[in-house]
């Protein structure tokens, strides 16, 4: 493979989606985030704050009733809508909501051992137009190879786009079963056709078609649980504002890393918290020309 593209300003001031003045929610996209579960509402939190402060216009947060209660509170501009009991009932749900939204993110704080969970991945693989595949869903997709990679492989030919997914270190060992390596990483992009953001201290970002990126900067005020649900979100917003997949991975990997950097200077890299990160990027998006 070549060397990597480097994400620096230059690259990004040129993919900022279109913001017109006379434009209304409806133009700037509508976010569906299926995440959370009752013992990790805070993912679902972060997920549809970052979205929100990407520019999308709508975000929905589609969870278990205890995953919602938090997002009422704390993101009061997000939509929310409740898991049914049963698995039918909650496909049917998903059903509607995915055929009204722009752009869909699935994953963070997910209760893998829901069986509502692993139905709601498979859903959004075969119908999700526009999709960010995270944590528990990636681990989803790890626990059933078989029946779910194909469908992550097969989204282009079904007339979807490719999916993002953003794993970190352990969830990409998890995918692979085997050592994280470039050429591993580059090879399941390309079978997988995906667009495949790998988190580490330094994020790289593989598409299907041999072509990678890199980012420059560590930020130990990055490790810390919650991270990844903001970029997750990120990438969500991005999408849901026309950007296409690759772009909306660049851009977002950017701003996330931008924005820990301004987190880090106001707040320290051993106190700075997630949600600092989202209250930075106003400030990113600035110093962008976004």
């Amino acid at each position: 493979m070549s060397d990597p593209v480097v994400i620096e300003k230059e690259l990004v001031r040129e993919l900022a989606p279109q913001r017109p003045d006379t434009g209304h929610k409806n133009d700037f996209g509508h976010v569906l985030v299926i995440a959370g579960s009752r013992y990790m509402t805070g993912a679902l939190v972060l997920a549809c704050s970052s979205a929100l402060r990407s520019g999308a216009g709508l975000v929905t947060a589609f969870s278990v009733d205890d995953a919602l209660l938090p997002v009422k509170i704390s993101c009061p501009t997000a939509l929310t809508s409740s898991w049914e009991e049963t698995v039918p009932r909650t496909l049917r749900k998903a059903d509607k909501l995915i055929a009204s939204t722009s752009a869909v993110a699935i994953g963070p704080g997910l209760d893998e051992k829901d069986a509502r969970s692993k139905a709601l991945v498979a859903k959004c693989l075969e119908d999700a137009p526009l999709l960010v595949i995270d944590a528990g869903a990636l681990n989803i997709i790890s626990k059933n190879k078989e029946e779910l990679l194909p469908l992550l492989a097969s989204r282009k030919q079904r007339g979807l786009k490719p999916a993002v997914i953003t794993p970190h270190i352990g969830e990409m060992r998890r995918l692979l079963k085997d050592e994280v390596t470039h050429e591993a990483c580059a090879k399941f992009a390309s079978d997988n056709t995906c667009l495949l953001v790998l988190k580490d201290n330094k994020t790289l970002i593989y598409t299907p078609h041999d072509k990678w990126y890199s980012i420059q900067g560590d930020n130990s005020g990055m490790a810390k649980g919650g991270s990844g649900d903001v970029l997750t979100g990120l990438v969500a917003g991005f999408l849901s504002q026309g950007l296409k997949p690759c772009n909306a991975g660049v851009a977002a990997v950017y701003f996330h890393s931008k924005a820990g950097v301004h987190a880090s200077f106001l707040k320290g890299k051993r106190a700075m918290l997630p949600t600092d990160v989202i209250e930075a990027l106003p400030k990113a998006f600035e110093d962008t020309g976004w």
